[in-house]
């Protein structure tokens, strides 16, 4: 998908009497039908000829395209649904005009996307896109792959496979082949976050083959890199910390709406473990969320075992992960193979062979050892970005009665735009807006400082997303960018090994339009801070 100049979206082009070309107009069901890798549409937001964006979509079928797009199949997950967010994302050079008229098969009803959460009205996210290529420019540094990242590649995989072997061969040291089974869930994760991480975002290479064989990775430690990029790409990406408050409340009821009727701006990351554990303010608080501060860093060590023993399963059998639609990628023969037999092949090396060297209860005690090392890494570095003292969450609200008994008007009732603010109420991106427009009275040179609305896309995940070790070259390659979250929302198709040199531009264009910027100068710090926020959230009353 690329970006250019469309007409009005609402505009009247049903009909063009010099070209005589019927435009077409299509519902949010129509877009939602085709969802398929056959037949794949999407919509984006559209924009006058100014560049400015108007309150229509355009709808592109992308079905043929999909084989000829530089970042492969990737774009399939745009399929059915309001693509604006991965539009603009995953591309930081912007798109090319003639390529979406070429694209462009019609648009959407008029309104069908009006109760989005965000906002795309100012030049923040442009401007903050063009200084940061620029960046990459300078330093000539490529935005998909790099010599650093192949290297370490090569080292974690090697690390992998060695440890996984030495477990095996270990089998008359339980000890011994203990260690090599947490040193073999380390490296699984640290593949996690650095290779299969960017491979899926298609951020590891130039070629869209390695792209795709990085993300294989997630297969190839046991997971499935179909759920990874469903809930992580369709749903924690696009709408971070952002909940339906609809859906929620029907949830609480113990309604399970038609995935037709659900929303897609709602992250999974911190809806999917409640009630376990409570992870936005918007959730009624039970009895024992008082105590998810002391129990959460062991469920941390669960979370890989729970993907691959449950939540891969239930998407591959229902096509769907809660509110998101799976058969974009389960509409393929080829990946129903590829999952299945990804499975039993990992379940041969990965617990097979540890019970025929090891013995039926040693060999699962291994496979659940390396699991709980993998999954309490995994969990903790992604964790503390998003669920920390500061970060601020954002809800969808309802208007109107909530216990109204008209079916037809709970399904209609129409959305407002709540800004995101702390677990204590409060809106940093007030006090950071102060502080800039303070600083520009200062420089009788400084232009005005723009009004950027609370609900613009780009400052919301600067609101909602946390760095810890900002610039730190070391501790950006151990976690796979994780460490600059903002850096890595904000442009999730450059990879990892660039955030350390573009951190500071990120922070001073926030400065400069008075978006937050909120760092932890460690991970340590930032553990500490995300124990004691849960144990806060797990206390204080819901919104």
């Amino acid at each position: 998908m690329c970006n250019g100049n469309l007409p009005p979206a609402d505009a009247n082009l049903k009909a063009n009497a010099s070209t005589k070309l019927a435009i077409k107009t299509f519902s949010k069901s129509d877009l939602a039908s085709h969802n398929t890798p056959s037949s794949a549409w999407c919509a984006i937001h559209a924009t006058d000829s100014t560049g400015a964006y108007t309150s229509g979509h355009v709808v592109l079928d992308i079905t043929s395209f999909a084989s000829k797009h530089p970042g492969g199949d990737l774009i399939l997950l745009a399929a059915g649904k309001d693509a604006s967010v991965l539009f603009e994302t995953y591309h930081p050079r912007g798109v090319s005009h003639s390529l979406v008229k070429k694209l462009q098969i019609g648009i959407m009803e008029k309104g069908s996307y009006d109760d989005s959460f965000y906002s795309w009205d100012s030049d923040f996210y442009k401007v903050l896109k063009k200084r940061v290529v620029q960046r990459l420019e300078e330093r000539r540094l490529n935005r998909r792959g790099s010599v650093e990242i192949w290297i370490k590649a090569v080292m974690l995989l090697t690390g992998f496979w060695f440890s996984l072997v030495q477990m095996y061969m270990n089998n008359n040291n339980f000890m011994m082949a203990t260690v090599w089974s947490i040193t073999m869930g380390f490296f699984a994760a640290m593949i996690g976050v650095n290779i299969q991480h960017d491979g899926n975002h298609g951020a590891f290479a130039q070629s869209k083959f390695i792209n795709k064989c990085a993300g294989w990775t997630m297969d190839m430690i046991g997971a499935s890199a179909f759920t990874w990029e469903f809930q992580h790409m369709l749903g924690h990406h696009p709408y971070t910390n952002v909940l339906d408050g609809a859906e929620e409340i029907e949830k609480e009821k113990g309604v399970d709406s038609l995935i037709e009727e659900k929303d897609q701006e709602s992250d999974p990351d911190v809806f999917s473990s409640f009630p376990l554990m409570r992870l936005h303010p918007f959730h009624t608080p039970s009895w024992y969320h008082r105590y998810q501060h002391i129990y959460a860093p062991f469920l941390f060590a669960l979370m890989t075992l729970a993907k691959v023993f449950q939540q891969d399963y239930e998407v591959a059998i229902s096509k769907r992960l809660y509110h998101i639609d799976a058969k974009v990628r389960y509409g393929s023969t080829w990946n129903v193979m590829r999952f299945w037999g990804m499975k039993f092949i990992t379940t041969i090396y990965m617990l097979g062979l540890p019970i025929y060297f090891h013995g039926v209860v040693n060999g699962m005690a291994l496979f659940v050892i390396g699991h709980l090392a993998c999954g309490e890494l995994l969990a903790t570095m992604f964790i503390v970005n998003h669920v920390i003292e500061g970060v601020s969450y954002a809800k969808k609200d309802l208007k109107g009665a909530v216990g109204d008994d008209d079916d037809d008007k709970k399904r209609n009732k129409e959305k407002v735009v709540a800004k995101p603010v702390t677990m204590l109420g409060d809106t940093p991106m007030d006090q950071t807006r102060a502080q800039a427009i303070e600083n520009s009275t200062k420089d009788a040179d400084q232009k005005p400082i723009p009004m950027i609305p609370f609900n613009d896309w780009a400052a919301v995940q600067c609101q909602t997303s946390v760095n810890w070790a900002p610039g730190s070259w070391f501790w950006n390659h151990f976690s796979g960018g994780l460490s600059h979250q903002i850096e890595h929302h904000l442009f999730p198709s450059i990879c990892h090994t660039n955030y350390a040199y573009i951190q500071d531009v990120v922070e001073n264009t926030c400065a400069e339009y008075g978006v937050p910027y909120q760092s932890e100068p460690s991970l340590v710090v930032a553990y500490g801070k995300m124990i004691n926020h849960l144990k806060y959230l797990g206390r204080a009353k819901s919104e």
